[in-house]
């Protein structure tokens, strides 16, 4: 496995960085600017283990050698970081390499909320392309102007994005939207199979899709050697959505990430980069336990704004929209947002599990986009209390029931950000980063930002600032 050793860079070799940098600003001709940038010799792989939360560092029982000794040898954010609303998985790592909130990128689901008119449900549509779901720049995108070589494994929001040089994008039917040649070379090392002229995982478990991923970010590396990289890493996710975040199951889980983790490492030392490479390993939320469920459409059906035909609602003039921790309350005629505030709000008011009702006055202090400025964006928002996830079902007479009844899951994220348990694990590893340091209050519109800084890239528009503290 893995091996600290000294990747400081000599002066020679910073100077020769900062001259390659200000060449790459400062050069006017794009041709010549691809020319000279393939030239850099910096990596940043960005790590994504998704649902690690950030307590679990502090958690003696959570088994994370790789991921602490990284911490210790590196910059680790105490406390975590702050992410973004909703703190679900496609909003927050879109947040990360465009360095903006939801409100500016226009991410607010694992999908594209697609409003279809008067009485019809908002729903979730994942089968989209990058371009339909995110409204901002990405780091990706300025590094494929300059020439920079890309590379994204299970990372949402980028199917048939032309930022990337090899994709496996994080959407339904992956494996169809694969860069071709590095499904073929996937296929070739045995990670795939192929039927019928259709690609498959070779093992198709959430374990197992990791394990593909992981060795296709260390395939990658070694035949690649990408400036950037993006790998995002599921099971963890899974595992706590199934059983809860502190349990065995996700024990067990949170060291095959880790086991997951000091192979990618590996992989920049076998490829002869390791010296010149930075790690950052992130998480996109964290968890909590919530065995029981608000059923906020059940309140709106007998209040007279839905109605429902068994388990499905057939006409609405207000729906939620479940994310975990909060829903997102639609009025299916926009028209009617402002008429039908005082019913959405005497609905949920005082009802028990629901922690508090956001109205678009309050949106900007959650960075949430404004309804008439952007047509996914809700009407309101109901947060759950702790213990409580929110349920879209329409059945029943009861407001809150437990978990398996309703068809939720025992542990559960998206919660409003402000919650600490939904802080996110941040470690900065690698050449140019500081030894033993710690740093604090950091949001995760900052990675964007640290990213362009260590490999010097011009400034963007961001939310957040590089984190100088972690920096030599």
């Amino acid at each position: 496995m893995f091996r600290m050793t000294d990747i400081a860079p000599s002066r020679w070799a910073r100077s020769i960085s900062i001259g390659l940098t200000l060449l790459l600003v400062t050069c006017s001709a794009p041709s010549a600017v691809r020319a000279q940038s393939t030239e850099i010799d910096r990596h940043v792989i960005l790590v994504s283990l998704d649902g690690l939360a950030a307590y679990l560092l502090d958690d003696p029982n959570a088994s994370l050698p790789t991921l602490r000794k990284l911490a210790k040898e590196g910059t680790v954010v105490t406390g975590g970081m702050k992410v973004s609303n909703p703190s679900v998985t496609w909003p927050n790592h879109t947040t990360l390499i465009t360095g903006v909130r939801p409100d500016k990128h226009g991410v607010l689901a694992n999908g594209v909320l697609v409003r279809s008119g008067p009485g019809v449900p908002v729903r979730i549509d994942p089968a989209r392309d990058h371009s339909e779901l995110v409204r901002a720049k990405s780091i990706v995108d300025t590094m494929h102007e300059m020439g920079l070589r890309t590379g994204e494994v299970n990372w949402p929001c980028t199917r048939n994005s032309p930022s990337y040089d090899d994709s496996i994008p994080d959407v339904p039917d992956s494996l169809r939207y694969t860069t071709p040649r590095l499904r073929d070379e996937l296929t070739e090392l045995g990670l795939l199979t192929k039927n019928d002229d259709k690609h498959v995982f070779t093992v198709p478990s959430s374990v197992g899709k990791d394990w593909v991923w992981t060795e296709t970010a260390c395939h990658l590396i070694k035949t690649r050697k990408p400036h950037l990289l993006l790998v995002h890493l599921l099971n963890v996710d899974s595992t706590h959505h199934a059983f809860g975040s502190q349990t065995p199951a996700g024990y067990t889980a949170n060291s095959y990430i880790d086991l997951c983790l000091a192979k990618i490492i590996d992989a920049t030392r076998d490829a002869g980069i390791l010296s010149n490479t930075t790690f950052i390993v992130v998480s996109d939320h964290g968890f909590i336990t919530t065995p029981n469920a608000i059923k906020p459409n059940v309140a709106l059906r007998d209040a007279g704004l839905l109605k429902a035909d068994g388990k499905r609602i057939v006409d609405a003039r207000v729906h939620v929209v479940p994310e975990g921790g909060i829903g997102l309350v639609y009025c299916t005629n926009p028209l009617e947002a402002k008429e039908l505030r005082g019913a959405i709000e005497n609905a949920f008011q005082g009802k028990e599990g629901v922690d508090q009702i956001l109205f678009p006055e309050r949106f900007a202090e959650f960075g949430l986009p404004m309804p008439r400025e952007y047509d996914q964006a809700p009407d309101a928002v109901i947060a759950a209390k702790e213990g409580f996830s929110v349920s879209a079902s329409v059945e029943g007479s009861e407001f809150v029931e437990p978990n398996t009844k309703v068809g939720t899951s025992l542990g559960a994220h998206g919660f409003l950000s402000t919650h600490p348990r939904m802080n996110a694990t941040c470690v900065l590893w690698g050449r140019d980063i500081k030894a033993g340091e710690s740093i604090r209050g950091v949001e995760n519109t900052s990675i964007a930002p640290t990213i362009a800084k260590l490999l010097g890239l011009p400034r963007g528009e961001w939310d957040g600032d590089a984190l100088d503290a972690a920096i030599r």
